[in-house]
Parts: C-alpha cells; structure tokens; sequence
C-alpha cells in the first residue's frame, strides 16, 4: 500500500472536519432524495382515481398511487380498474399505457386483452431496479370514448405492494419519459455492473499477483457478488431468492472485512459471524416457506446491510482521522452515501417515506464500489510508482557505489603495487649496499694500501654512483627537495676537496612545489645532471665560487613550477659551438646534448648560458613534470 500521507492539523481539528464533511454529504443525498426531476409524461395523461378488488367481484374506490394493505395475502394479487378516454380524432397514432413505478409485477388488462405481463420479462420484476413499463395498445382494442384499463398487482419480496398512477397517452408523449426513467434506472445499471466487474477483476488480479495485499482480494469478491446478483431475474426459484436476498448482507459483510486489512484492524475470530446474516437468509430461502423470506429479510438481512456499512465508515473514519490521512477520508465519505441511502431504503420498505418507492440503495452501493476500487487503484498505481522511484534511485546509489568501489580497488590495487615496489627497492638497495658496496669499500681499501691511485679513483667513483642510485630510489611524493637536501651534502664535500666555496640559495620558503608526476627514474636523472652541471664546472671552469638558487616560479599557464639554477664564477666555454655540434664534448666531460636529454626525459627544459664570467645552467621544471616524460625503458644511459 501507498504509505499515508498526513496533513499538518491538529487531531481534533481533523475529527470536526471529517464529521462536517459527512454531514454536509448527507444533507447534499437527502436533497437529492427530494428532487422532482424524474422523468414523467404530461399530467394531462395521468389516470388518479380507481377502483381496487380481490376477488373480481366486490369493488372499493382507491386513489392513485395504491399503496396495498398488509391484511392482504401475499399470494393474491390486487386489481385495480379504471378508465381513460380515447379521442377518434388520435386514430392515426398510436396509444400506450405507461406506469412509473411498481412493486412487485404487473399485468395490464385494456378493455379485457392483456397487453403486457411483467412476470414474463425478469429484469423488470426486481424491486431495486425500479424499472418502468410502458404497453403499446393494438389499435383494434381501442375504441371511442371511454376505454377499460385493469392492472392486476402481484407481489413478492420483503416490500408491500404499490402501484404509481398510470398514464395513457399517445406513445410519442410517454415513450420520452419511459426512455428517461429506463436510461436511469435500466441501463445505467447494467453500466455500472459491467463497470464493477472490470473493477473487480483488476484488483482481483492484483491480489493474485501480490497475494499479502488481502485488502484487493476482499474488495474484489464483494464486487464479484454484486456483478452476480445483479443479473438474477425476479421472480425466480428458491435458490436464486436466497442469493438475491443474501447478497447485499454478504457484500457488506466482505466490505467490512475489506476496510479491517486495509487499516490493519485485526477481527479475528469473530470476523467470520459477519457472514451469518447472509447465511440465514439463504438457508430460508432453500428451506423454509417463501412467506418466511421477507420476514427473515427484515429482521435480519436488511439490518446487517446497514450495521456493516456503518461499521465500514467507522473504521475507514476512525483510520482516517488517527493517521490524517487524506485517502481513507476519500473511503469513508463514499460509505457516507451508503449508509444514507441505506436509511432512505429503510424507511421506504416500512412505508414510512411518501411519494415513489425509488430504491437507491443499490445503485449508490454499486457507485461507491466502484470509487472504492478506483482509488485502490490509484493508491497501487501510485505504490508502483514510488517502487519505480525507489528502484530508480537505488540502481544510482548502486552506480555509485560501484564507482566507489571501483576506484577504492583502483587506489588499494594502486596502493599494493606501491607497496611492492618499495619492498623490492628496498631489497634491491639492501643488496647493492651490502653486497656491491661493500666490495667496493674493499677496492679502496686494497688500493690505498697498495698505491693503486687510479684503481682508488676509478672505486670512489662507482661507489659515489652506486649511492647516488640507492638514494634516488626512495619514493619521494614529487617532493624533490628531499634529493636536493641529501645532494647538497654530497656536492658539498666534493666541492670541498678542490677549494671551490659554495653558495646555496632557497628564494622562497617551500622551495620548490610538488611534482606528482616524478618517478624515482626521474629522480635519478636529475641528479645525475645536476652532478654533471657541477663535475664540468670543478674540472673546466677554474671557478672559486659555485651558486646553486632554487626558486618556484609559475609557468605560462600560472601552474606552479620551479627553477634549479647552477652558477660559477669561472672562465666559460663557447656554448654555442657545443650546442651546435652534437659530437662535441667537454674536456674531460661528457657532452651537453646527454644533459639536455636526460632534462626532455622529465619533461623538463635545461638551458645553459656561458662567457668570460662563467657558466649558468637553469633546470625548469614545470607542474607537469615526469607526467608526459618516456617510460622507464627509455632510461638515457652514459
């Protein structure tokens, strides 16, 4: 079910709105009740004085309506006799006897021929249908001047016998009215039968596909039984009569239990005596005298009909109001009408209403039925809707979750290859310090103690490159000013050892921004050619004075970058002619094209500027750095 939708008032404010709204209902239906709209021919044609007899022998006067006495056995049929006037002048049109309203069958006598029997048409003798008839008049039968009109009444079912005021008339005067009253109280019935078994048979449907929804299976049985009784013809034998006369006991008995598993009301055990009333009126009706019928009827079948449909407001309202639910009102005020017509029903079988005995109850029973599984099925349409919503949603939160999860898995996968590669440098550099470091150390040892100068030279130098790449396989997170604090150390022994005074500069206070593009191979590259900027200037330059300033400058697109710049104050040489000749190579040291390539491998820019002041080499590093460099098999080597 739909979850109830509350409105902001208070409790007591919602009984007193509920309790006008039904009253207001219930004066709008006695109104309606009132109404002189029913459609009638002109009085002109309306016989209003007759004479009534049993026995077709013995004749009192009666007016019109004849209301039929109760002393009478209900086995004897009543006759009433009066005249109308024929005028030779309307001997081109044709005539017809037209009654309103009548209960239970009529048979119409003109001028001693009958012309029509409603016993022999078996939707006409129900009296909830309040149908009309109307029997043309063979035109051999009418005659100048006064003409015979006997109606003999017959009776059966739980009301006395009454008879409207008949009217005769040209048909074309009559024919509108008895269309009018056969559209209300004929056809639209049959419309909203046919109307309530296709109700009943989506929220039957309904119920077998969701069967813990009992509150539509419940609903649609009631409608089941109020599309049956309504094709039952009348009179009819005993078990038909038990049907027709049990059915509104049984559908309201079905309502009730409807209403409970709607509002979950629990009403077991006692739930099935609701169906009791309706069983002792068909057991009479199979098993006892016709007579009895009636009397069962009234004393039990008619008022359960009205104590279930009450109890159905009570508890629709009473959920309505406890929940401020808005939909349950829209129940309850449709069983409002129902019970007022019930009242109206009542009262009319007692004889206690003047006028037509129209009998609405089952006509406003069959409307409400029919709103109450309309707004059912608005309320699933409206659940299947909010499930659709709901699933709508979940399917985005399950993307999203998946997203999640998937980049969660990308970062640990990302994470464990991290994890292992640290692992394996750190093996890798535990090997090459313990193993080939340490036969290096042997080297210098054996050749200081032996005068092996260059063997000494050649050692220190593997070994000042052996550690060189033991550090530069750390993982630094592009910080790369933890390299440069471990290289300016190592440079500045070496600086030491030649007389070569070093000026180190940080311009500002977070030297140089992150990179997250740089790789331990990139790494490694930059120093080496930030050594090889410093072994050319110790060995060519004759400097006394090395500068080295680090600086974080923006780039062209304001992206943080940064600048490493290496200066001496020695004598230069020609940079021009060296960056011209790829081959060309400086005395002692390795060329400057393999310093500019090993600056493109990081996506850095090198730029080298020398004269008779010395030599200035700037490393710019933009924000990009390492991102869009080569892989590391294409590691620049010598």
């Amino acid at each position: 079910m739909v979850a109830p939708i509350p409105l902001p008032m208070p409790k007591n404010r919602w009984i007193a709105g509920y309790l006008l709204v039904q009253a207001v209902i219930a004066l709008l239906c006695v109104i309606l009740f009132y109404r002189p709209d029913l459609p009638l021919p002109p009085h002109e044609y309306r016989l209003t004085h007759a004479e009534v007899s049993t026995d077709a022998k013995t004749w009192t006067q009666a007016q019109l309506p004849y209301f039929r006495p109760r002393d009478i056995p209900p086995d004897t049929p009543v006759l009433l006799r009066t005249e109308f006037a024929y005028p030779s002048a309307d001997a081109e049109k044709a005539w017809s006897i037209f009654i309103p309203r009548f209960t239970s069958g009529v048979e119409i006598v003109v001028n001693g021929a009958v012309i029509l029997d409603s016993r022999r048409m078996r939707s006409v003798g129900r009296i909830d249908r309040n149908v009309a008839v109307i029997a043309p008049i063979p035109l051999a039968l009418l005659h100048d001047g006064a003409n015979e009109l006997v109606v003999r009444l017959h009776l059966w079912g739980p009301l006395t016998g009454y008879l409207d005021a008949p009217y005769a008339g040209p048909d074309s005067e009559l024919r509108q009215a008895y269309g009018g009253r056969a559209f209300l109280f004929a056809t639209l019935p049959l419309a909203l039968a046919i109307w309530q078994a296709m109700v009943g048979m989506i929220l039957g449907l309904i119920f077998f596909a969701r069967p813990h929804e009992r509150a539509y299976g419940w609903l649609a049985a009631a409608m089941a039984v109020g599309t049956v009784q309504h094709f039952i013809p009348m009179p009819a034998s005993a078990l038909l009569r038990g049907l027709l006369g049990a059915s509104g006991s049984l559908e309201c008995a079905l309502a009730v239990h409807f209403a409970a598993h709607l509002t979950g009301l629990r009403i077991r055990p006692w739930g099935v005596f609701l169906f009791l009333p309706a069983a002792l009126v068909l057991l009479t009706a199979l098993l006892g005298p016709a007579e009895l019928l009636p009397t069962i009827y009234g004393l039990f079948g008619l008022p359960s009909i009205g104590l279930f449909v009450s109890m159905v407001a009570v508890i629709l309202g009473r959920a309505a109001v406890a929940r401020r639910d808005w939909s349950l009102a829209y129940l309850g005020s449709t069983l409002t009408v129902v019970a007022v017509f019930w009242v109206h029903d009542a009262m009319t079988i007692m004889d206690a209403l003047p006028g037509e005995r129209i009998l609405l109850g089952r006509l406003s029973y069959s409307t409400v039925l029919i709103a109450i599984g309309l707004g059912l099925t608005w309320r699933f349409v409206q659940a299947l809707n909010q499930a659709d919503d709901f699933t709508a949603r979940l399917v985005e939160q399950v993307r999203e979750a998946e997203k999640k999860l998937r980049a969660s898995f990308a970062r640990e996968e990302e994470q464990s290859r991290k994890e292992a590669l640290a692992a394996e440098r750190t093996r890798l550099m535990r090997d090459l310090h313990d193993g080939l470091g340490g036969q290096l150390v042997s080297i210098v040892a054996m050749a200081e103690q032996t005068g092996g100068t260059k063997i000494g030279d050649a050692a220190r130098a593997a070994l000042k490159d052996l550690r060189l790449v033991i550090d530069a396989m750390e993982e630094i997170d592009g910080d790369l000013m933890l390299v440069l604090g471990s290289w300016r150390e190592r440079m500045a022994a070496q600086l030491r050892a030649h007389d070569i005074a070093l000026s180190w500069q940080v311009l500002k206070p977070e030297g140089l921004p992150i990179f997250p593009g740089l790789r331990p191979w990139h790494v490694i590259q930059i120093v080496r050619l930030l050594d090889e900027a410093v072994t050319n200037a110790i060995k060519h330059s004759g400097a006394g004075t090395l500068k080295v300033v680090i600086d974080s400058v923006a780039g062209d697109d304001g992206s943080p970058g940064g600048r490493i710049t290496i200066e001496d104050d020695g004598r230069g040489f020609c940079a021009q002619e060296a960056s011209s000749d790829p081959g060309h190579r400086l005395p002692g040291g390795r060329g400057l094209l393999n310093m500019k390539k090993r600056a493109e491998f990081c996506g850095a820019t090198l730029d080298i500027a020398s004269g008779g002041n010395g030599t200035r080499v700037d490393l710019w590093l933009p924000a990009s750095a390492g991102l869009a460099a080569p892989g590391e098999a294409s590691f620049p080597h010598g």
